[in-house]
């Protein structure tokens, strides 16, 4: 069965249809990412599926519940949690807060305690700045603590926006290694990236969205090699 399957969502912005239609599925223990120009659609369907929008029509079933129009800490509850596109940690509290916060809807502490030095194990970084203020933190440890806070919620579905924006390509590389390890360590990965060349190098399958709708979709190697989605997207 099917971790998430999104069926025929509409999602309007006041009067503009921003998704139509798309319906997309994700299986345990996979990556799947969704690529596409900017504005096609890929943060507005990661937004309706953890409840930051509410579709006008259509299903999202989450280990067989409709989440559709669910509030989003519902959602958390249920084990989607979402890294925002430019990370939006709290800029005014320490790191670790930040994590702590990632840990809101939870009451075991023991557990959060060994997540925490799990965190840690992952982001040595944070470790060392973890009385820092958040917003004094470079671009790519800001990105290493969104997804440390998310992680913090013991998600079953990580929603990854944009992760390897603005990033120098060292540390893309390394924030994808890391995705990769996340995955192997078992929480399941939908990933939205600007970057397709990398978002296809370690998805299983991939979607590609255009104005709104699924244009292509199948096996992430596949579509690496495709001629359309070369051209398209990875420069050639």
């Amino acid at each position: 069965m099917a971790m998430l399957e999104v069926n025929d969502i509409n999602v309007y912005y006041g009067a503009i249809h921003a998704i139509k239609g798309i319906s997309l599925t994700v299986d345990e223990g996979e990556i799947v990412t969704l690529i596409g120009a900017n504005g096609a659609g890929k943060s507005t369907t990661l937004r309706t599926i953890s409840g930051l929008l509410k579709p006008k029509t259509g299903a999202i079933n989450f280990l067989g519940k409709n989440i559709a129009g669910m509030p989003a800490h519902k959602i958390v509850r249920e084990g989607i949690s979402q890294v925002p596109e430019g990370r939006r940690i709290f800029a005014e509290m320490s790191v670790l807060e930040n994590l702590e916060l990632g840990a809101f809807t939870r009451d075991d502490k023991d557990e959060i305690r060994r997540d925490m030095e799990l965190v840690f194990g992952r982001f040595p970084r944070l470790k060392e700045r973890i009385a820092q203020q958040a917003g004094t933190l470079s671009g790519g440890e800001q990105q290493m603590l969104a997804m440390g806070r998310a992680l913090m919620s013991r998600p079953k579905l990580l929603l990854l926006d944009e992760p390897s924006m603005g990033l120098a390509p060292l540390l893309i590389r390394e924030i994808f290694s890391i995705i990769v390890d996340i995955n192997k360590t078992g929480t399941t990965v939908l990933l939205v990236e600007q970057n397709a060349n990398m978002a296809l190098s370690i998805a299983n399958r991939a979607y590609v969205l255009e104005t709104g709708r699924i244009t292509l979709s199948g096996d992430a190697k596949e579509l690496a090699a495709s001629e359309d989605v070369r051209k398209a997207y990875l420069g050639g």
